[in-house]
């Protein structure tokens, strides 16, 4: 059996439902295929329970659906969850769960994307195949985590794990615990750590920007009104006025201002919930790159120093998968499963793909993908003459 849909997304997360909801608004029928057996996954299942929307709710709502008033400013995870579930409520939003997309390619017959598709819900992994004039790719750049190749890791007697398996440290009092990584993931697990007890240590490999959230959301408001160059200026002025110099311990600052950075390569400020004064106090050590793993639990650093470790906590970042399944991406995609355009032509490849949250700009970047693949279907189906919304037949069922 084969089910036809003029839309298919691939992925439930933010970008997937955003894009979804776009759809629903310009009655285009659209399906989403998630493989895991909820929407949202990744910030239901596998982030830290301290986690909170690091933007303000202004600069992170959905299209077509702006926070409730009475959210705080900076949303937690918990509350971004259930402005989730009342999104996918309100937008009518169609999902199927527990679809792991096995291959995607189009079809040179009838010029659609054929998706083969695997119900890992059901006794035998029941496939199926859905038939598509347009794919939106929407699993994210988050898919899978990264834990970097460290010499002699396999041999290391503690225990290692990626940062999407991490939810507190309340098992962790008193044991001396390793975060590789500083971005936001990595200051707040060290901070966490610390707040639980344990004997935290961070790896910090180079020049990196650092703000209080209220700094950034200043920052991104005065964006609006102002050139990049000032507000880069008056943020960095903020950030030395707040912690000071704090290069002796191991911070050291880029030249470039945060927004400059931000568009030159989707390097993002590290916004810190109070990390960096538990370095200067100490509480927390901050050691150079992981040289190799020596015998036991010690770890050589790059600048030769070494520490025991019973915990090392890898939060370096994630991997596209999209190429595992996707067949013809030449077009859209690179070799490393990300567009090949930049930013803002990122979205949008030939023969009806398209894909959703790979601008490395956020909740934001997501709002923006999914309100112009919405409107470039609709502009194309406008074109094309196909019939009116209201006469689209979706979900038609095709007997082989």
């Amino acid at each position: 059996m084969e089910i036809e849909v003029p839309v298919v997304i691939v992925g439930a997360g933010p970008a997937g439902l955003a894009t979804s909801a776009c759809l629903n608004k310009l009655s285009i029928p659209n399906l989403v295929l998630e493989r895991d057996d909820c929407h949202a996954s990744l910030w239901r299942k596998r982030t830290y329970d301290r986690l909170k929307l690091h933007l303000g709710k202004d600069f992170c709502s959905l299209p077509h659906m702006p926070f409730p008033s009475d959210f705080p400013t900076f949303v937690p995870r918990i509350h971004f969850l259930r402005y989730l579930d009342n999104y996918v409520s309100r937008f009518k939003i169609s999902i199927r769960y527990n679809r792991n997309v096995e291959s995607a390619h189009l079809d040179d017959r009838n010029g659609k994307w054929r998706i083969v598709v695997k119900d890992t819900a059901s006794k035998e992994d029941a496939v199926e195949v859905y038939v598509a004039e347009f794919l939106v790719v929407a699993c994210g750049e988050n898919n899978e985590g990264y834990v970097p190749r460290v010499e002699g890791l396999e041999e290391f007697e503690g225990e290692y794990l990626h940062c999407s398996k991490y939810l507190n440290g309340r098992d962790m009092y008193g044991k001396s615990v390793l975060v590789v990584g500083c971005g936001n993931s990595g200051m707040e697990i060290a901070y966490d750590l610390s707040n639980w007890g344990a004997n935290t240590s961070i790896v910090i490999r180079g020049p990196v920007h650092f703000f209080t959230k209220e700094m950034v959301f200043l920052g991104m408001t005065l964006l609006k009104y102002f050139k990049m160059e000032r507000v880069d200026k008056l943020m960095m002025l903020m950030s030395k006025l707040k912690y000071g110099d704090m290069s002796k311990y191991g911070l050291v600052r880029p030249k470039d201002g945060p927004f400059l950075l931000k568009k030159k390569g989707g390097t993002t400020p590290t916004i810190d919930v109070g990390c960096v004064p538990l370095i200067r106090r100490g509480e927390i050590k901050v050691f150079s790159a992981i040289s190799r793993i020596k015998e036991g639990k010690m770890v050589e650093f790059e600048d030769g120093k070494d520490g025991e470790f019973d915990i090392i906590i890898f939060a370096t970042g994630y991997n596209s998968t999209v190429l595992n399944w996707l067949k013809d991406y030449e077009g859209l995609f690179n070799g490393n499963g990300m567009p090949k355009p930049g930013f803002p032509n990122h979205w949008k490849g030939e023969n009806g793909l398209y894909c959703a949250g790979f601008s490395r700009r956020g909740l934001d970047g997501i709002a923006f993908d999914a309100r112009r693949i919405a409107d470039d279907i609709r502009m194309t189906t406008s074109a094309r003459g196909l019939p009116d919304d209201t006469n689209f037949v979706g979900l038609k069922l095709l007997q082989k």
